[in-house]
């Protein structure tokens, strides 16, 4: 389980047509959600790297419908080969949750992977007092220490952790990075630390303008065995994880472009293809909403 924080790093990626950076506007998505404007919003990724001269890819595609009260995704992520950063998955992914003023809350969550190994599903349902959860085939363990109920209830699924981290609001003097992105995915409970290191100019598939530089730290809390706990990387990166946030017109705050350096095959990058925040029950509308 612990490639898997790396490749959720797909899912921190997202975009529709070609979006331009603009002046963002005061009022945030959840504001117009909560007062009865439902959206829906589109994500596309692809992943890039090469093997000596074979060229690897990996893809992601997601679809968040947010009401006023609720929302839902679903996800599929498909990578291929990309050694110890990007496995083998076929991943199939579904959460819902509540919305709220200024954040997403994690209500279910399902990961089903058809990778032709394990083939392990995992199931989790939030409570008032702990995180119901269910792995077929089970885990071998589940860390040492586990995740207790309080850290579990604090954290948010793999996909609303990642999706949802693009709609909570940037209070002016704050990091743009945004604040930590706290992960529970059924067994390990990670932390997402971001510092940013200043604008730069991007140019993507699905994005062109400025996007905020943040490096990424990775705080191990619980869940992991205890030979995994003390690194300060993520498995096969030599060097900082680098994300890429972009301020949206449309007020939300997005990774367009993901960048690691590996030991074992070089640089992978990870880009927006795709983005789209429109009216639910549209057809055709911009992420410039």
């Amino acid at each position: 389980m612990k490639k898997l924080i790396v490749t959720t790093s797909i899912m921190a990626l997202a975009a529709g047509g070609v979006v331009n950076a603009d002046t963002a506007t005061a009022e945030t998505p959840l504001t117009r959600i909560k007062d009865g404007d439902p959206m829906r919003l589109t994500y596309e990724v692809k992943a890039n790297a090469w093997a000596v001269i074979i060229p690897i890819t990996g893809k992601a595609n997601f679809r968040m419908d947010l009401q006023p009260d609720t929302y839902s995704i679903k996800g599929k992520v498909k990578t291929t080969g990309l050694a110890d950063i990007l496995v083998n998955y076929d991943l199939d992914l579904s959460a819902s949750g509540y919305v709220r003023d200024d954040h997403l809350e994690t209500y279910a969550y399902v990961s089903q992977n058809d990778d032709g190994n394990k083939n392990r599903r995992v199931e989790m349902t939030y409570g008032e007092d702990d995180v119901a959860m269910t792995a077929k085939p089970a885990f071998g363990s589940l860390g040492e220490p586990p995740a207790t109920p309080a850290q579990k209830l604090e954290a948010s699924d793999p996909l609303t952790a990642l999706l949802g981290h693009g709609f909570i609001p940037r209070k002016t003097g704050e990091d743009p990075c945004g604040p930590p992105m706290k992960i529970f995915d059924g067994r390990q409970l990670t932390w997402l630390h971001f510092e940013n290191q200043g604008l730069e100019k991007i140019r993507t598939a699905g994005y062109k303008g400025e996007a905020y530089e943040c490096y990424v730290k990775m705080d191990r809390v619980a869940g992991y065995e205890k030979d995994e706990i003390n690194t300060d990387n993520l498995s096969g990166i030599d060097g900082p994880l680098r994300i890429w946030m972009a301020p949206l017109p449309n007020g939300l705050t997005m990774p367009v472009r993901i960048r690691a350096d590996t030991d074992k095959i070089g640089t992978v990058t990870l880009q927006v293809s795709k983005l789209k925040l429109e009216p639910l029950g549209t057809e055709g509308a911009t992420s410039n909403n």
